[in-house]
């Protein structure tokens, strides 16, 4: 009978020493077998700070999510990415062997399964439902809420639910198992040529959609930032597919799994830093010019083709909700292709600026935001009486009818 890691049980029925495990271990697995010691408790350590880095900047936009730049990245979605990729990281803490396998973590199945990959495959999927989200609205013209919300959340968790379910209760040797005795954990090899092999489906369902997104013409494209997010988890999953696959014990050698550790919380926070940092970094810095920018672009997009950048009472209305064409028209906003918003408008010496603005204390936002006339009603968040201002020049670039002279109010 050939003596592995799965059967070490059989001969050993207490705890080994440390020294004996490595020896006993190496002489199966022909390879040096090095114990957790303290680098494994500064890769945790300072994995743990990458995420909590990534983790702020996301409370930073949570408390500026009326920004519209921010708000229309989807914050719910992106803080589930965020989410998925912690959680994924605690899977790795044990799968990858830097934590002793006693106490806590002496449950490979529960760590490796539910943890490593579960969130490893919710990762994906919510980068996919993201994409998907926009594909809905600008590819498809249907809103992304409501029950196409709920309907994509359910086949993302029935999905990834059932693949872990069915390998929890299939025989341990054939998928997660592990020597008490020797505190080490193993996974079968057909257990890791199906979970990577799905990764794989799901990185090329992504693919699939950032090509489908590719001629976005507003702010919401996001075709660099996708394409980069695609090539990262590639080479993560080639790394994945390299450790599995070519050191299939990497995670009893302490060079091996540091790196496969490294990597992954790299693209794990890289991912969700393509997504949110430049809104984040230009809310702190370039506040108003930045979203004047963004707001301009979008109305710019044909005029009749406005999105509601809302994330709605419930959440369940997101970033990507579409609004129907004859909500702008009841608003009397009929704008024609010869319509444009005036640059000159926005200069600092436009005498006009202060006047635009309400002393209103009924603001919803206390950052009141100048020049909100230039948008449509859906996208204002100064939705107030604005009083009327003689003599004030038309922020569009077709002359008045009056010739300068009464009122120009919206």
């Amino acid at each position: 009978m050939q003596l592995t890691l799965s059967s070490l049980d059989m001969f050993f029925t207490t705890p080994v020493d440390s020294e004996t495990r490595s020896r006993i271990i190496g002489g199966i697995i022909k390879k040096t077998v090095d114990p957790v010691d303290t680098a494994d408790t500064i890769v945790i350590a300072v994995g743990s700070v990458i995420f909590g880095i990534t983790l702020i900047m996301i409370i930073y936009a949570w408390f500026n999510r009326n920004y519209r730049p921010i708000r229309a990245k989807n914050l719910v979605w992106t803080t589930s990415i965020h989410i998925a990729g912690i959680l994924w990281f605690l899977g790795n803490i044990v799968a990858n062997g830097h934590v002793k396998i006693v106490g806590a973590f002496a449950h490979c199945k529960l760590w490796i399964l539910w943890f490593r990959i579960f969130f490893c495959y919710v990762f994906a999927s919510m980068v996919i439902v993201r994409l998907y989200a926009l594909d809905r609205v600008f590819n498809q013209n249907k809103p992304f809420r409501g029950r196409a919300n709920l309907i994509a959340v359910g086949v993302v968790a029935a999905f990834n639910v059932l693949f872990c379910l069915i390998a929890q209760f299939i025989n341990s040797d054939l998928t997660v198992s592990q020597s008490t005795s020797f505190a080490v954990c193993d996974v079968n090899m057909g257990l890791r040529i199906a979970a990577i092999t799905i990764q794989w489906v799901l990185w090329l369902g992504v693919a699939v959609l950032i090509y489908r997104l590719r001629n976005i013409q507003s702010s919401f494209n996001e075709f660099r930032e996708s394409l980069t997010i695609f090539i990262v988890a590639i080479l993560t999953l080639i790394d994945t597919s390299i450790n599995n696959f070519v050191f299939r014990y990497y995670p009893l050698m302490m060079k091996h799994r540091i790196e496969k550790t490294a990597v992954d919380v790299l693209a794990a926070n890289i991912m969700v830093w393509l997504i949110l940092a430049q809104p984040v970094y230009n809310c702190m810095f370039n506040r108003r010019r930045y979203e004047t920018g963004w707001l301009e672009k979008l109305t710019k997009d044909g005029h009749k083709k406005e999105y509601d950048v809302s994330s709605g009472q419930a959440g369940l209305t997101t970033a990507y909700a579409k609004m129907n064409d004859s909500q702008f028209q009841e608003t009397q906003l009929n704008f024609s292709s010869s319509d444009g918003i005036d640059p000159a408008y926005y200069g600092s010496g436009n005498p006009y600026d202060n006047a635009t603005l309400s002393g209103d204390a009924t603001l919803r936002n206390p950052e009141v935001y100048i020049n909100q006339d230039s948008i449509p009603i859906a996208l204002r968040t100064n939705l107030h009486i604005h009083r009327p201002v003689l003599n004030t020049p038309s922020m569009f670039n077709r002359p008045s009818s009056n010739n300068g002279e009464g009122r120009n109010v919206i």
